[in-house]
């Protein structure tokens, strides 16, 4: 353990020079005249020790002072070693609930830290530190199961916020080995067959961390309800959460949506724009529909990932920014890596930690579950007492769902207010299937029929054009199109 004076304010960086470094991070110690942090509280309270030993390695001797400080400062006891082989001697002695290593320190990595701190202590939360790791090491920690992954340079801050998580989720672990789907929060994204229970699992395991996530799926399976579940569940969920729909954006603009430009910076640019990355700090941002992106933006998506820094169109100087990114697609960006139409080095650092989320027709009784749930929604919504019977449950049940989950959503809610007495029935299920098909003929009387049924939705949507194109299954401008030719 270090000892000796605690400085007011220490600035250390990654290659171990104190001042005037140009990868210097900051740290502003907590004040010991203050409170201790509630995370000892709470440890105190399940009936453990307050001052917590932890096991810090690292190689740069002005790294591990500026960490063992900020640790001693917040309330824990260290031990600090600079080798692989002392860090093993540590542990065959001693376990520790938390153990934070640099990856790259000698003939050994940090990767064997993690083996061993798990060999002693399955139980022990393995924090991974480095500047030039690459994917397959950040893959093979996760594997390892390291509990945190974190890039230099790094502010302290998330340094000692991430022990704070690991030690909270040691305690809830002694008190509560398994997840519980039941205590996860309430969500549409709801289902009981054994791949959604996985899914469940995996979602509490990655929320709390910074890591990557790739989401993969069909479209309609729920690829931005589990983004936001990440987030949700995440230190990050009282900052914003910003959706991204890459292919919606056309290539000329997704710079200046994701990094912002400055006013006079391109035709067009009247104001400074602020781009979705600085617009979510702290927060997450979702990219939805990534292998949209074309090539010639994929590198610029790679540094910001590597560095976390934002540069507007015409601005010279790089902004910091502190975001975490969770992706989706319903492409193989595997097969796009080898037709080369996909970065490999990108698609490396956004699949660290890989979802596939199954289409909803291999969810076994999961469309009864989803159905109920849409149902009393709706019924809430809009005023309602419509029911399934039997004979239409089974019709939903017998229903291949090529739009998954929000096909269901969507025609649950059309059902909701259309259904003959309120009554949802397998003739009513099966004229809402077709009424949904592309039709190779449709004549003068289906047009009327598609004129009747738009006002009647319009009508239980107030008016409001964008929840009736969601009810009716359609866009909003394809409803625009309809109305205009319609004369409504």
């Amino acid at each position: 353990m270090r000892t000796g004076k605690v400085p007011d304010r220490v600035e250390a960086s990654v290659g171990g020079s104190y001042r005037h470094c140009a990868s210097c991070f900051n740290m502003e110690l907590p004040d010991r005249r203050r409170p201790v942090e509630p995370v000892h509280e709470i440890i105190a309270k399940r009936g453990m020790s307050i001052h917590q030993r932890l096991l810090v390695v690292e190689d740069d001797g002005a790294v591990r002072f500026t960490i063992v400080t900020a640790l001693e400062a917040a309330g824990y006891d260290v031990d600090a070693v600079s080798s692989t082989r002392e860090a093993i001697q540590h542990l065959s002695e001693q376990s520790y609930p938390v153990v934070i290593s640099d990856i790259y320190l000698d003939e050994r990595t940090g990767l064997d830290v993690l083996q061993a701190a798990r060999e002693k202590d399955p139980k022990c939360s393995v924090i991974l530190m480095t500047a030039r790791g690459t994917m397959e090491t950040v893959m093979a920690a996760t594997r390892g199961g390291a509990f945190d992954y974190i890039a230099k340079p790094f502010e302290v801050d998330h340094l000692l916020a991430a022990v704070k998580r690991a030690l909270c989720a040691r305690t809830a672990d002694d008190e509560e080995p398994e997840v519980k789907v039941e205590d996860l929060p309430e969500t549409e994204w709801i289902g009981s067959s054994p791949c959604m229970v996985e899914i469940y699992k995996t979602v509490s395991m990655v929320a709390p961390t910074d890591m990557t996530v790739l989401i993969e799926g069909e479209t309609g399976t729920g690829k931005e309800m589990i983004a936001r579940m990440i987030h949700m569940n995440s230190p990050r969920a009282k900052a914003p959460f910003i959706p991204v729909d890459c292919g919606a954006i056309p290539p000329a603009l997704i710079e200046s949506e994701l990094f912002g430009a400055l006013r006079g910076s391109y035709t067009g640019a009247d104001r400074d724009r602020i781009g979705f990355f600085e617009t979510a700090n702290q927060g997450t941002v979702f990219l939805d529909e990534v292998g949209e992106i074309e090539l010639g933006f994929q590198l610029k998506l790679l540094r910001f990932l590597q560095e976390r820094e934002v540069r507007p169109i015409g601005s010279s100087r790089p902004k910091k920014v502190d975001v975490r990114v969770v992706a989706a697609t319903n492409r193989d960006l595997k097969r796009m890596v080898e037709e080369g139409r996909f970065r490999e080095d990108l698609w490396y650092r956004l699949n660290v930690v890989r979802i596939v989320l199954p289409p909803l027709r291999e969810r076994g009784g999961d469309v009864v579950l989803l159905a109920d749930f849409f149902l009393k929604r709706y019924n809430n919504r809009y005023g309602r007492n419509t029911r399934i019977v039997e004979s239409g449950m089974r019709a939903l049940q017998e229903y291949t769902w090529p739009g998954n989950v929000r096909q269901l959503q969507h025609m649950i809610e059309r059902l909701t207010i259309l259904a003959p007495q309120e009554r949802i029935d397998r003739e009513a299920v099966e004229q809402a299937i077709r009424s949904m098909e592309p039709r190779e003929h449709p004549g003068e009387t289906l047009a009327d029929a598609e004129r009747e049924q738009i006002k009647r939705v319009l009508a239980a949507a107030g008016g409001n054009k964008s929840r009736a194109a969601k009810i009716l299954g359609i866009e909003r401008k394809t409803l625009y199109r309809k109305l205009e030719r319609m004369g409504l």
